[in-house]
C-alpha cells in the first residue's frame, strides 16, 4: 500500500495499525516503559505484545495517529514487514546470567548496530546465546552464535516458521570480530544471490550447504 502510515502496518480488520519501536536485544529503561504506558493511555492503544522478538508492538491504532504516536515516543522504527534484517535477539549471557559463559549482550550489540534495518532479498533475524543452552534461539534464526568456553559457535540459515530449518553450523571457537565478520561474508553473498524474499534458509537448501561454506569460508 503506497499510502501506508510511516512504520505502521495492517492489521487484519483492514482498518488499524500496529508499530514496533527498535529495542536492541530486548533492553529497555523505565522512561521507555513509562512512554510506552503514556503513549497507550493517550490513544487508547488497546494491545501492547512482548514480541518473540523481544520487542513491544503497539496494536490497534486509527492510521491517522501513527505519526504523533511516534513523535510522543521519540523511539526508533523496529523493522517489522520490511525486507531487511528485522532485529538481533539476545540473552542475558554474562551480563547477570549463571550459565553465561561469553558476552551475548555485547556481540548482540555490535551485530544490531551493523545490521539492523539492512536491505535484503527477504526479512531476516539474529539470535545470540551465551552457553550452548541456545535461549537466544540462534540456531533457527537466519544467522545465530552462541558461547562456549572455546569461543562462539555460528549457524547460518536456521527457520522457526511453517517449514523450520535448523542453522548449518558454519564455525566455531570465535571471537566477537570474527563473528562480525563472518556475519558480513554471510549477508554479503546471499544478499547478491539469493532471490526475491527468499529466506536464507529456503536458500541454503535451493545452493546446497557446501556451496555456500565455500564461499563464506574460503
Amino acid at each position: 500500500m503506497t499510502d501506508m502510515p510511516k512504520g505502521a502496518f495492517i492489521q487484519r480488520d483492514k482498518i488499524t495499525y500496529a508499530i514496533v519501536p527498535r529495542s536492541p536485544m530486548g533492553l529497555v529503561t523505565p522512561d521507555t516503559l513509562e512512554k510506552i504506558a503514556g503513549v497507550a493511555k493517550k490513544y487508547n492503544i488497546p494491545i501492547i505484545k512482548i514480541t518473540s522478538g523481544q520487542r513491544f508492538a503497539l496494536v490497534g491504532m486509527k492510521p491517522e495517529q501513527v505519526d504523533e504516536i511516534w513523535h510522543d515516543l521519540g523511539m526508533d522504527v523496529g523493522p517489522a514487514v520490511e525486507l531487511c534484517v528485522h532485529y538481533v535477539q539476545a540473552c542475558p549471557g554474562t551480563a547477570v546470567c549463571r550459565f553465561g559463559i561469553l558476552d551475548s549482550l555485547g556481540l548482540g550489540g555490535k551485530l544490531e548496530k551493523m545490521f539492523v534495518g539492512m536491505d535484503l532479498p527477504a526479512k531476516a533475524k539474529f539470535g545470540i546465546s551465551g552457553c550452548s543452552n541456545n535461549c537466544g534461539e540462534g540456531l533457527v534464526r537466519d544467522f545465530g552464535a552462541y558461547g562456549k568456553k572455546s569461543g562462539w559457535t555460528v549457524s547460518f540459515g536456521g527457520n522457526s516458521g511453517n517449514r523450520p530449518r535448523i542453522g548449518t553450523i558454519l564455525a566455531e571457537g570465535l571471537t566477537d570480530e570474527q563473528v562480525v565478520d563472518l556475519a558480513k561474508k554471510c549477508f554479503d553473498y546471499y544478499g547478491a544471490n539469493a532471490k526475491i524474499k527468499e529466506r536464507t534458509a529456503r536458500f541454503i537448501d535451493r545452493i546446497g550447504v557446501e556451496e555456500f561454506k565455500k564461499a563464506v569460508l574460503e
